[in-house]
């Protein structure tokens, strides 16, 4: 059984911003990744609005119900966003100034717990599945599934960073038993972080994974090959 395929297309934006022009659309690249294989649209919706805004999600939710995985902070004006336009389901992540990509997963601080907790609540209030974006670790897993949780999303960063092969397979022996505990406390494991045509095997061979969430990769690999063969050739090694 092949695992689910979430495309981020965050930099489809980002290419459209680089100009300031109304293209690439988002929604244009949402239609055909999702008839070349993948299941969701991932999009992560920033405080500076610096690749996908909140037009881009807007219209996405319109056009694709049910398909729009939305990567968001614990910020209020995040949570507004998610509210008002009802993805299917809303990724908490860390948030930082200044930074490049997500650096890691959440940091279960009391006052993040107290904000997650009340965010939680009205999210699935309106129906919207919610996925916390975690370290690999027993601690922050049980966090989420006590949290109410539905999914967790495993950071793979560790992973695909890794020097070694000894370093790798340390990594992923980590992601294995998050997996299994996850799976214990009913939570849906989702993955992402760094993982590309080279290193996504190995995590998917895992098991207990439902769904691998992959940006970067794909978009860069349609630079050369095309958006709908990128999607493809990852959904077939799914």
């Amino acid at each position: 059984m092949s695992l689910k395929l979430g495309v981020n297309i965050d930099h489809i934006a980002t290419l459209r911003q680089a100009r300031r022009e109304a293209f690439p659309d988002p929604v244009d690249a949402a239609a055909v990744c999702l008839s070349t294989g993948a299941d969701y649209i991932v999009v992560h919706l920033r405080k500076d609005e610096r690749h996908i805004n909140k037009k881009d999600l807007a219209q996405l939710c319109k056009y694709f119900p049910g398909k729009i995985h939305l990567e968001c902070s614990v910020e209020p004006a995040m949570e507004k966003a998610a509210l008002t336009y009802k993805p299917h389901s809303v990724c908490i992540v860390p948030e930082h100034p200044g930074e490049v990509t997500t650096m890691g997963g959440l940091k279960f601080t009391p006052a993040v717990i107290k904000r997650l907790a009340s965010m939680i609540e009205r999210l699935h209030k309106k129906g919207i599945l919610v996925s916390l974006f975690v370290s690999p670790e027993p601690s922050d897993i049980r966090q989420a599934a006590k949290l109410g949780a539905d999914i967790v999303e495993l950071c793979t960063r560790d992973y695909s960073e890794a020097t070694s092969a000894a370093q790798a397979r340390k990594r992923l022996q980590d992601l294995a038993l998050s997996t299994l505990l996850a799976k214990e406390l009913g939570l849906q494991v989702h993955a992402g972080h760094g993982l590309d045509y080279h290193n996504v095997l190995a995590v998917a061979d895992l098991g207990g994974v439902t769904c691998m969430n992959i940006g970067f990769a794909i978009v860069t690999r349609a630079l050369f090959a095309g958006l709908p063969t990128a999607v493809n050739e990852m959904k077939g090694l799914l």
